[in-house]
């Protein structure tokens, strides 16, 4: 393998999780941002690098704009998906590294990407590259390919849409894996005063089935529905199921198992101890990924 062959392979692995970051974060699908890296990848070794006085700038700058236009059309698409929609659920890998695992980390969570989808997609790209990857509004200038004060207009304007969705609070991890366990013990205990307990007042149970699993049309609000909905879900799944704790973009999350298949990952956004939120990916083409997965418990 030739130097320059190498010099182009070693300069797009050095920048790979930080576009894969990029892409996951502006499409809410590592099915898509693994696609989008790709045909990166693949207009990189076209390219003349050697005439590139910023090669990450360069890829970055690539993958955004295959992000925008990817998620012009997935934002046509979700217009006529059934019922809620989520974003593909992201498990940490083991084998990350400590820095590839933070850079994911960082506003990462099921509700952060929910509320992004309140934007446009440029709206998006600017705001994400501004708030989340610290670019400045020249440098995000020249990747949109707009002027500063278009960049700086974007991003305001994106601020201004997400000021009462975006939350606006830091759970603490260990605080957050208790209160997974603590809604997990409930369920599987049937314990519908314990489950209770847990839910804020304002509590909404948000499924996305896609219309190919069997999941609530609209959110469910409330702590007696959420209760009843999720009493409801044990009694039927009763001796049948299973759950692992695990890292789910970025927080404790866990994966439900029914009769040694995976059939939802679930999320919670808490807080003070109690749920606020319960985001439960149910729709089977979002869940593909048994190569990332625990082994299966016993029993």
């Amino acid at each position: 393998m030739n130097s320059k062959l190498m010099s182009t392979i070693d300069t797009y692995q050095a920048t790979r999780t930080r576009l894969f970051g990029l892409a996951y974060r502006l499409l809410g699908s590592r099915v898509e941002a693994e696609d989008v890296v790709q045909e990166a990848w693949l207009k990189w070794r076209a390219v003349d690098t050697a005439g590139l006085s910023d090669p990450e700038a360069w890829l970055v700058t690539v993958v955004t704009r295959l992000g925008i236009d990817r998620q012009r059309e997935l934002k046509r698409h979700r217009e006529t998906y059934k019922g809620p929609w989520l974003p593909e659920p992201l498990l940490d890998e083991t084998e990350q590294d400590a820095e590839a695992t933070m850079t994911l980390a960082s506003d990462l969570s099921m509700a952060f990407l929910v509320t992004l989808e309140a934007l446009s997609a440029e709206e998006r790209a600017a705001f994400l590259l501004r708030e989340v990857f610290d670019y400045s509004h020249e440098d995000i200038a020249g990747i949109l390919n707009k002027t500063a004060a278009a960049s700086r207009q974007l991003v305001s304007r994106a601020r201004a849409r997400l000021r009462d969705e975006r939350p606006r609070y830091r759970v603490d991890a260990d605080q957050q894996r208790q209160v997974v366990t603590r809604f997990i013990d409930a369920m599987m205990s049937e314990d519908s005063e314990a489950f209770a307990r847990l839910m804020a007042e304002e509590v909404c149970w948000v499924a996305d089935g896609g219309g190919k699993a069997q999941a609530a049309s609209q959110p469910v609000h409330g702590i007696r529905a959420a209760t009843r909905m999720a009493m409801g879900l044990a009694r039927s799944w009763r001796g049948r199921w299973h759950v692992t704790l695990v890292p789910v973009n970025g927080q404790p999350g866990a994966i439900l198992w029914v009769d040694g298949e995976v059939r939802s990952v679930t999320v919670l956004e808490t807080e003070g101890g109690r749920v606020l939120r319960i985001y439960s990916v149910v729709n089977p083409d979002k869940l593909p990924f048994n190569r990332q997965l625990p082994p299966l418990p016993p029993g």
